[in-house]
């Protein structure tokens, strides 16, 4: 018996939880999952640079933890990637500790924030303006 997984920090949970092949019908498709630790890895590896033992740090995991999550990441993305299939974001053994999202109105430039779980806004506050997106929280 196993211990039970120590929740990871993820720091960059977007609201993005799908991708798939272009062209292809979803009812056509295989799926693979990876979980949002996997992502944060992958983020904090791949896409930050950062070094095994820095992002490790990061996740509250030893470097050796983070370098199994990262590779077992990587392997999930290349099957999807070589075999045609659709990734699916979810679960993981995780906890968010960024609270908040950042949106900007493309008609204003307006910034404002919003709390994780209250879904997308359908508008600008200040302007009311349909067009508005993410953007990192700095």
């Amino acid at each position: 018996m196993g211990r039970n997984k120590k929740n990871r920090i993820v720091k960059y949970n977007p609201d993005v939880k799908y991708f798939k092949p272009r062209g292809i019908p979803m009812f056509d498709l295989e799926e693979v999952v990876l979980s949002v630790d996997e992502r944060e890895a992958l983020r904090l590896a791949d896409l930050l640079g950062m070094s095994h033992e820095d992002a490790g740090r990061e996740m509250g995991v030893s470097r050796a933890t983070f370098g199994r999550i990262v590779e077992n990441a990587r392997k999930t993305i290349a099957d999807a990637m070589i075999n045609g299939k659709a990734i699916m974001i979810e679960g993981g053994s995780f906890h968010v500790v960024d609270d908040i999202r950042r949106f900007n109105c493309r008609k204003c430039d307006h910034k404002w924030d919003e709390p994780f779980g209250t879904g997308r806004p359908g508008q600008c506050p200040e302007c009311h303006e349909a067009d508005i997106r993410r953007i990192r929280a700095d």
